[in-house]
């Protein structure tokens, strides 16, 4: 029998698109398709060992009354500058902000102040999102407020963010921000990467074992159908070595927002896996970094 005529393994029922349920689980399960996760993870924390070396460490500042909201702050030495509000992934698990730090060196160099947030995972909001996205929306009304306090820009903030994270970035650049009494415009542009945007395929998956979807949070945390509050240019990206699921959830996105009629950049990694991507934000010669640079005007 020759390698064509080889039988596949029989479909279960349709559940998404073109595929059955273990299909479309192991499409929102990276360690499939990236098995190095553990690897880039020592890698990453690894090198923001080496840039606390380099810059100093962070100032820690409360955004809000609970002892997980705080951001550190990577501060450049340039007076009134820009800055970069990075949200961190970890399919919506509890993260540190301090592993990322790799990524701050690039903007501070450059002339921008960069941000990381922490905030609560799952365990801690009994599996609901919509606390985990007021979070990181007050925290980035936090930085405007008080921007001018480390040398900042309340003008010039930008957010970026990577998987789970990006999906958070997504929903604070679709905010209603007259409920967090900051204006409209408070975003100028924002790196969207290997995040999600439409959270039914995500419900339909495995990680409802662990996150409590419900038609609420699908609505408003979904940031593909409230682009009518979009008024920043976003760079979308993905890597060619993701799942289906992570590249269609990129690209769709990227086409809305086109079709919307607002400003979109769409950036291919190519080679580059799902947690390989988050490495080129740090990157200033990189696909990511210098996108994020350019549109920061650094």
């Amino acid at each position: 029998m020759n390698q064509a005529a080889k039988v596949q393994p029989a479909k279960g029922p349709l559940v998404w698109l073109d595929m059955d349920q273990k299909a479309l689980d192991d499409a929102y399960d990276q360690l499939v398709y990236a098995p190095n996760r553990d690897q880039v993870h020592k890698r990453n924390m690894f090198n923001s060992d080496r840039v606390r070396a380099r810059l100093g460490a962070p100032k820690r500042v409360a955004y809000g009354p609970t002892a997980m909201e705080q951001l550190d702050i990577f501060a450049t030495t340039k007076p009134n500058a820009p800055i970069n509000v990075f949200i961190h992934g970890g399919a919506w698990r509890t993260r540190a902000a301090k592993d990322y730090a790799f990524m701050a060196e690039a903007y501070v160099r450059a002339g921008a102040h960069w941000i990381a947030l922490d905030f609560d995972g799952v365990e801690n909001t009994k599996g609901d999102l919509l606390p985990m996205a007021d979070q990181v929306r007050r925290a980035v009304a936090w930085v405007y407020n008080n921007a001018k306090s480390f040398g900042g820009d309340p003008n010039r903030i930008h957010v970026s963010g990577q998987s789970s994270g990006a999906h958070l970035a997504g929903c604070v650049v679709t905010t209603d921000w007259k409920d967090y009494d900051v204006p409209s415009d408070i975003v100028k542009g924002a790196l969207l990467c290997s995040g999600m945007y439409d959270l039914k395929p995500v419900r339909l998956s495995k990680r409802s074992d662990y996150v409590a979807f419900t038609d609420e949070s699908e609505e408003k945390l979904s940031s593909q159908r409230r682009l009518n509050r979009l008024n920043c240019p976003v760079i979308v990206s993905y890597g060619t070595f993701e799942t289906p699921e992570f590249q269609r959830q990129n690209r769709e996105f990227a086409e809305a927002v086109k079709k919307a009629g607002k400003p979109v950049t769409l950036l291919v990694g190519e080679g580059y896996n799902h947690f390989e991507m988050a490495e080129m934000i740090g990157n200033p010669l990189s696909l990511l970094g210098a996108a994020m640079l350019e549109q920061m005007k650094l």
